[in-house]
């Protein structure tokens, strides 16, 4: 064999887990970044935050992690620190949904910053969008998210600009 370390190579990354796959901590729910622009009756009617981190608690699994789920964040292990940054909720399901989200997040491994990453959605309700509210939308906006942000976790690059972005 002409290259027996790059042979030996392949057969371990062939063979290995994601990189960072383990438990990663999540605050639950998300919070609505400070500097968010962000509608008081979204925040107030609709439970992105709680449906952001469902979805990626559910969808984290599929790619090798566990989220472990705390209303704080401690800075040992792998920490995932995420906020709802905007939310825009315009037009209904008559005239046409037009619901978007978006979501940063740092995540760290014992306090040293690892990568960034930004999600974003934006839906027009899918089918049957007359007969849905908008929080019924902005969830399911969130819910894509949630599983982008589980796949990005399987193998997490810096800067990394997820969904519609």
């Amino acid at each position: 064999m002409r290259h027996p370390i790059r042979a030996a190579a392949a057969a371990l990354l062939c063979c290995a887990s994601p990189a960072f796959a383990g438990t990663v901590q999540v605050q639950d729910p998300i919070p609505y970044s400070e500097s968010a622009y962000i509608a008081d009756n979204i925040k107030a009617e609709c439970s992105l935050g709680t449906q952001l981190a469902t979805a990626l608690g559910s969808n984290a699994g599929t790619f090798g992690n566990t989220i472990a789920f705390d209303s704080t964040l401690g800075e040992q292990g792998r920490v995932l620190k995420l906020e709802l940054v905007e939310a825009q909720s315009a037009g209904n399901g008559f005239m046409g949904h037009f619901k978007s989200a978006t979501v940063r997040g740092v995540l760290m491994d014992d306090g040293q910053q690892v990568a960034t990453v930004t999600a974003r959605r934006v839906s027009r309700g899918g089918p049957g969008a007359v007969f849905k509210g908008s929080c019924d939308v902005l969830e399911r906006v969130v819910t894509a998210i949630g599983s982008d942000l589980a796949e990005w976790l399987g193998n997490p690059t810096d800067g990394a600009k997820l969904g519609d972005l």
